[in-house]
């Protein structure tokens, strides 16, 4: 779905799963000091919107999800993981309810899988799952942002910022007295610094919560049982995750980022050394310079210098091995 925000001045499109917002309005680093600031706002209405309404809508995503909800109070914000029966993740819902619906917002075109898996599970609860895509946008408002919000409007608001369910029909409007937009690589940039991981960008398909540090922001280790519990018990028990999340200094004397999927090595080990890990984001910081987030073993040692491909690379700890 092609945001009609592409059509203000300097919007250079995204691309890949981002397809459908832009990618900046000609100043990267202008964006990024502007969020940074508390000003402006992003374009993220290429993201799926899905809501769940009726009496046992908390009680019921409670036995779904990661997270503790049955007791979610109205306008609070939290995140959740739906797991696979081996505990590698499958979708992640940033989530609010605003006293009769829970709002979700998930990565562009998985919501029709998670509707899917929803529809399966309701049995004799009473639920209604629904589409809300086609006339609800994602704005998110930077955190320290003073904007105010139309009325009506469903709000999402986190340490990092508020997320507003916006009737897509009002984007433009809400443009033109909200600005200056931000693009995506400007948010990218800050979720980074911020070591947030995003779901298709930190995950592959044996991702478990324990590797990105989601135990605690989207997985509640004292609820009941939901998808994959067994194997997120027996990691926060008995043992510890094969991998770990990292930030990455990246050298800036390097023309090209190294891509996602670029393979790392042990610097000391040189070029043809063991492959230990992968990097999964990487992006050009207005004030750190070139960083990325990435996935490694997690016996690589904490001060080893890395390699991203020919970049070098010194690891910041996300994750304790």
């Amino acid at each position: 779905m092609k945001s009609p925000l592409l059509s203000l001045p300097g919007a250079v499109p995204a691309e890949g799963v981002d397809e459908g917002v832009a990618a900046h309005y000609g100043d990267l680093f202008r964006e990024q000091r502007a969020l940074a600031d508390g000003t402006g706002f992003v374009d993220l209405s290429h993201r799926g919107v899905v809501t769940v309404s009726g009496d046992d809508r908390l009680s019921w995503l409670h036995l779904l999800l990661t997270q503790h909800v049955s007791e979610l109070p109205a306008g609070e914000a939290t995140e959740a993981l739906i797991l696979s029966a081996h505990g590698h993740i499958e979708h992640a819902l940033y989530l609010v309810d605003d006293g009769t619906t829970v709002w979700a917002h998930v990565e562009p075109g998985t919501q029709d899988a998670l509707i899917a898996y929803l529809e399966s599970m309701k049995f004799f609860y009473r639920v209604e799952v629904a589409d809300r895509t086609a006339d609800i946008a994602v704005v998110h408002l930077p955190a320290g942002s003073i904007a105010e919000v139309p009325d009506g409007v469903v709000v999402r608001e986190t340490a990092y910022g508020r997320d507003l369910f916006l009737g897509r029909a009002e984007l433009e409007s809400f443009a033109a007295s909200h600005g200056p937009a931000a693009g995506l690589l400007a948010y990218e940039a800050l979720r980074v610094e911020q070591h947030r991981p995003r779901l298709g960008f930190e995950t592959d398909h044996r991702t478990i919560p324990h590797e990105l540090g989601w135990i605690g922001t989207a997985v509640h280790l004292q609820k009941g049982c939901y998808r994959g519990q067994e194997t997120v018990a027996r990691v926060q028990n008995l043992g510890k995750p094969p991998r770990r999340l990292v930030f990455l200094h990246l050298d800036g004397s390097e023309v090209h980022l190294p891509v996602a999927g670029t393979e790392i090595r042990v610097a000391d080990e040189g070029p043809e050394g063991r492959k230990v890990g992968f990097v999964t984001t990487s992006v050009r910081h207005h004030e750190l310079g070139p960083v990325a987030l990435a996935l490694v073993k997690r016996n690589v040692p904490v001060d080893a210098r890395l390699l991203a491909g020919d970049t070098a690379a010194a690891q910041e700890v996300v994750v304790e091995p």
